[in-house]
């Protein structure tokens, strides 16, 4: 969880809660629901204000300390890239990488031995036929987005890149994400190598897909 403190728009100042998933289930611990009733995250609290959903939250930050910056102009072509992959990240990539994870978990299941070979037939067939083409689909949409851009709005840095930037990490570290995909490789060793990045690893801690 993500706290931001101070009101200097230059530099805001905040400070990182970690909480870790269980093991087993991949559930957020009781403590977050006592934060968000969901137990989900990111999620953030400003001067009392609590918001969950990662758009939501760049939304938010972009609204209240953004000061113009992190979002294009109003009514031109780069808005409405803005906009719309703030959106899909969430709405349309970050299922598929769901559905992979689930996926990959359930070729070794933790279930009775006589029960794992069906479960583990059922998930390479799932896989191979719905998940990995439409994963790949995806990705190779992105890969040509990124030829045509630095980032995905433009030339600048804005808000959708740090929307894109979890999700395309997660795919780079899950091997999703090859040598034949260079831009998205690239696009996401610049996110990596921007300080404000690097400084939230320092409060925060390194994580897996880091």
């Amino acid at each position: 969880m993500r706290t931001p403190r101070g009101t200097s728009h230059d530099h805001l100042e905040y400070r990182i809660k970690r909480y870790e998933r269980d093991p087993a289930t991949l559930m957020g611990p009781d403590s977050l629901k006592k934060v968000h009733p969901l137990g989900k995250s990111p999620v953030i609290k400003d001067q009392g204000t609590v918001i969950a959903e990662s758009g939501a939250i760049v939304e938010y930050l972009i609204g209240h300390y953004g000061d113009g910056r992190l979002i294009p102009p109003a009514g031109s072509d780069e808005r409405l890239a803005y906009t719309y992959w703030l959106h899909y990240a969430e709405g349309s990539l970050m299922p598929m990488l769901l559905l992979k994870l689930v996926f990959d978990r359930f070729a070794h299941p933790p279930m009775p031995l006589v029960m794992r070979p069906v479960a583990a037939v059922i998930a390479i067939g799932v896989k191979a036929k719905f998940v990995t083409p439409r994963l790949d689909e995806h990705l190779d949409f992105i890969e040509a987005e990124l030829g045509k851009s630095t980032w995905f709005a433009g030339e600048k840095l804005t808000g959708a890149d740090i929307q894109m930037s979890f999700p395309l990490e997660a795919a780079v570290a899950r091997g999703a994400v090859g040598k034949d995909r260079p831009n998205i490789r690239a696009f996401v060793e610049r996110v990596h190598d921007r300080p404000a990045y690097r400084e939230a690893l320092k409060r925060g801690g390194e994580y897996d897909y880091a």
